[in-house]
């Protein structure tokens, strides 16, 4: 039976395609690394001083303040998706990640988390950049990174969506998402430092979060656009196999490909497989299992 599946190494992680929350987890951690690794290379470079990586690449993806947001304006996309203060921080980020962003994913789907959180980011970035229009706010003069916009906006669609759900510890001790939400604000807060622009970006990403929610159960797909542009960008990039195959055939002067007989068809058996991959043989229903058996027997 030939396959010719197209997967990437990262498919071969349980569950990893259908787990956006797992996907954001393994982006954060990508950036902390490169990160950390720009700033040792720089170091070495240039002999211990850090001034070239605070000036060419925190500034580069950092939240500036308002009066140089002009000629950084990209940085509203990519300061949510660094972590500068530490491993610990990263750590304690991405566990209330998973907290709140695996019961957004259990109750509407894992097409919606990625842009939830991308939504909140944004939003809470330009609440950021709009509070330093008052007179109350200090001008602040150092980048902001960090993913607090998001992990708020997360954790409000969470409990939006669910305010009776609770995280069961044991099988008797169970604590109410609004407790844990609860807690997970008040240390937001106290981490801002009282600072209005970082409040105002908790509040800007926690009102995403909410309107994402509201515009979910009135049956829009705000995020789906994403899904569609990156299947459209794929499209471009991967090479048309059936067109490939066809040319190896001629080349060969036959056709060696697989036909589908018994109303079994590649993409099925694909897809059957991936699932094994994933989940295992015994995952699999009676009717899957019947429709390998026909497919070998094709073979």
């Amino acid at each position: 039976m030939s396959t010719r599946q197209k997967r990437s190494a990262l498919s071969y992680i349980p569950g990893f395609t259908n787990n956006a929350v797992l996907q954001l987890i393994l982006a954060s951690g990508v950036c902390f690394a490169i990160l950390g690794l720009s700033w040792a290379t720089i170091k070495i470079i240039y002999v211990g001083d850090e001034t070239p990586f605070n000036q060419y690449f925190i500034g580069g993806v950092a939240l500036p303040a308002l009066s140089e947001f002009k000629t950084h304006w990209w940085t509203i996309l990519t300061y949510g998706w660094f972590h500068f203060s530490g491993f610990f921080e990263l750590l304690s980020n991405m566990l209330w990640l998973y907290c709140f962003g695996s019961v957004v994913q259990m109750l509407v789907g894992h097409r919606q988390v990625i842009p939830l959180y991308a939504y909140c980011l944004v939003v809470g970035g330009a609440f950021y950049l709009l509070c330093q229009f008052f007179p109350v706010s200090v001008p602040h003069t150092v980048g902001i990174l960090g993913s607090r916009a998001g992990l708020m906006g997360m954790a409000t669609a969470a409990f939006v969506l669910t305010p009776k759900y609770r995280f069961y510890l044991t099988e008797t001790f169970s604590i109410p998402i609004s407790v844990v939400a609860g807690v997970f604000t008040v240390l937001m807060v106290l981490g801002s430092g009282f600072y209005w622009p970082v409040i105002a970006m908790l509040a800007g990403g926690s009102l995403m979060g909410l309107g994402y929610v509201k515009l979910l159960q009135a049956g829009y797909r705000p995020g789906e656009w994403m899904y569609s542009f990156t299947a459209k960008v794929e499209g471009l990039v991967t090479p048309n196999e059936k067109a490939i195959q066809n040319r190896n055939n001629k080349r060969n002067g036959g056709n060696n490909s697989y036909e589908p007989k018994n109303g079994v068809s590649q993409r099925r058996i694909d897809d059957i497989l991936d699932k094994i991959n994933q989940k295992g043989y015994n995952s699999l229903s009676a009717e899957e299992k019947d429709v390998l058996m026909r497919a070998a027997k094709d073979n």
